[in-house]
């Protein structure tokens, strides 16, 4: 309850400007001059903010550039699997000058990928795919399907 009352006085009195004295002392101690402050001359503040903005241009240039990688990445998927396509990853590559590509590592899986697609799309590609699987699991399969589908025949047919 005290502190209750001694903060709400505290207050009360800094409002009528008697205690306030003490913060204008603090505002005045303080320079202005952003360099002063820094403990800098002027000519080192100002180089140094040169670079800050230097080095944040080029943080945003890497990171544009990777967006449209990114975004690169995204169409070709996209166009590998017709999907329909973005607006927003065109804008990004556009926006990062049209000079965009698909990183190496990236490169190397979609040509991986493409080959392994040409061999399965080619006719020799079919016939080890026919190859590879178990026609004993296929032959019994088919063996029950079609005694399944004989059995549902003479339920529904009295001539059979």
């Amino acid at each position: 309850m005290a502190f209750l009352m001694k903060s709400m006085l505290s207050n009360q009195v800094k409002n009528l400007g008697l205690g306030g004295g003490g913060e204008e002392n603090k505002e005045e101690s303080t320079p202005s001059d952003p360099a002063a402050a820094a403990g800098m001359t002027r000519e080192e503040y100002e180089e140094y903010q040169k670079q800050v903005v230097e080095e944040k241009m080029e943080r945003d240039a890497a990171f544009a550039q990777k967006k449209a990688e990114r975004a690169c990445l995204r169409v070709h998927l996209r166009e590998k699997y017709r999907l329909p396509k973005s607006e927003l990853d065109e804008n990004q590559i556009q926006m990062a000058g049209d000079d965009v590509g698909l990183p190496e590592d990236l490169q190397k899986m979609v040509a991986e990928d493409q080959v392994e697609e040409e061999d399965k799309d080619s006719i020799l590609g079919q016939l080890q795919s026919i190859q590879n699987m178990d026609m004993d699991a296929i032959k019994e399969k088919a063996q029950a399907t079609f005694t399944e589908m004989k059995q549902a025949a003479e339920q529904k047919c009295s001539v059979m």
